[in-house]
């Protein structure tokens, strides 16, 4: 149906804004889209849970993959926590305020986007889709969402910056052992038009991950999630071979097909097999970096350089001091130390810094991420001062389903919740929250003690 010279269908308005249709302003107009095209949204449900129950029914034939995703360290203590502690932090909505036009406008590294999230990375999505990486990068440009690319992905860097067009992008890096490798990287990264550098520091050696040690599922031993090293010419010529620039990883994954096409000595396995371990040696070396490496990778990136994985005050303070340019405050989702600190809790400790803070001032970038389901969700971690927040699982299930259209549909649901919290909440922009939790939180621990 068309309303307004816009077309709705499954609950996404193309064409135009929702400015023309009754109680929807900007984002929050996708739900009366859904309401005047009198069709359910995509799959019948907005719910985030419901949507990952039907990504595991669409994978039951490749359990392993979907538990790629949805896996966790350990007893999934830091999963849980980081979904529940959202919890404990209260919306206080105000009354009496004009919130009728409203902004979701955020500066992410100096640059102003239209919206606070940012697609975060997530490796292997070859698993997943048979268009995994590239329908990723298709669906968060669809919405203007920035796109940050996976070191681990089944496309390479050039692939995705191609389908990408002129979104923004950012490249994701599991730090190589290999300093040459590593200047390659950047090198084709910077060609390719990724314009920050987020560099993971908390995958040195792979989480304990009872899903994936059920199944003996790491894909990197077949060369999947391997693209970006087995394009790479230096790594590549390490091995005496050229660069391996075709799509290899074909969907779906079928891990026991290939260890049976290596055990009948398939060339081509073969060459994945011991690339895919080569590759492992550089990224997931078992070899620690500490903050005197950093300096190296400031010489040589020139744009924005973001660490990823913080969750302490003391290295956050030691961030803004160190040449770069932001945090990620992440605990992987909960897929590397199990009992560990929920990441929004994390969040608000290193926000409490007076150092972290006045940096933050001078364009010190604050990112969050582990746990975003919820319109809330992002509203609270704006509140206690990030910049900006990372989606992860919820888009992969959106992928899972349908691809560049489910993606959207996640993307544009998360936001159109975000706007709408916003607006009833008694808020017309996020600069008016950032940072203010004391005005628009109240923390569940602080509440029973005034009670």
């Amino acid at each position: 149906m068309t309303s307004g010279g816009s077309i709705v269908k499954h609950g996404i308005r193309t064409g135009s804004d929702s400015s023309d249709l009754p109680w929807g302003t900007g984002y929050s107009g996708y739900a009366i889209s859904v309401y005047a095209s009198r069709k359910p949204p995509l799959w019948g449900t907005v719910d985030p849970d419901e949507v990952e129950a039907l990504a595991k029914k669409k994978l039951e034939d490749h359990p392993d993959a979907f538990w790629y995703a949805a896996g966790n360290a350990g007893k999934f203590g830091t999963y849980w926590a980081n979904r529940n502690a959202f919890g404990k932090w209260k919306i206080v909505p105000r009354m009496l305020v004009d919130a009728t036009h409203r902004t979701l406008e955020t500066t992410i590294f100096g640059v102003k986007q239209p919206t606070p999230l940012i697609i975060a990375p997530i490796g292997v999505q070859g698993m997943f889709h048979p268009e995994g990486d590239l329908d990723s990068a298709r669906g968060a440009a669809a919405v203007g969402v920035p796109y940050t690319f996976s070191s681990a992905a089944t496309r390479t860097p050039e692939e995705v910056a191609e389908v990408s067009g002129t979104n923004t992008r950012y490249y994701q890096l599991y730090w190589p052992k290999s300093n040459d490798i590593t200047l390659s990287l950047l090198g084709r990264a910077k060609k390719a038009g990724y314009t920050a550098l987020i560099v993971t520091l908390d995958t040195m050696l792979l989480g304990w991950r009872p899903a994936d040690l059920k199944t003996a599922c790491l894909p990197f031993i077949h060369g999947w999630g391997c693209s970006s090293g087995l394009s790479d010419p230096v790594f590549m010529a390490k091995h005496n071979l050229q660069p391996i620039t075709e799509t290899y990883s074909k969907f779906p994954y079928d891990a026991a097909e290939l260890d049976k096409r290596f055990k009948e000595g398939d060339e081509v396995i073969k060459r994945q097999v011991y690339l895919g371990m080569e590759w492992m040696k550089e990224v997931n070396s078992g070899r620690f970096v500490d903050w005197n490496n950093v300096k190296f990778l400031r010489e040589n990136w020139e744009g924005p350089l973001i660490l990823k994985g913080i969750q302490t005050v003391a290295d956050a303070e030691t961030a803004t001091k160190s040449g770069v340019d932001g945090i990620v405050v992440s605990n992987h989702g909960g897929r590397q130390v199990d009992g560990a600190l929920a990441s929004i809790d994390a969040l608000a400790l290193i926000m409490k810094s007076s150092v972290v803070r006045e940096a933050q001032k001078k364009g010190f970038t604050i990112l969050f991420d582990s746990g975003i389901r919820t319109g809330p969700d992002v509203i609270r971690a704006i509140a206690l001062g990030a910049n900006a927040v990372c989606v992860g699982r919820s888009y992969i299930n959106g992928l899972i389903l349908d691809g560049k259209l489910g993606v959207e549909t996640v993307l544009r649901s998360l936001l159109s919740e975000v706007d709408t919290s916003l607006g009833l909440s008694g808020y017309r922009s996020l600069d008016e929250i950032r940072g203010k939790a004391d005005e628009v939180l109240i923390n569940e621990d602080k509440l029973r003690a005034t009670l």
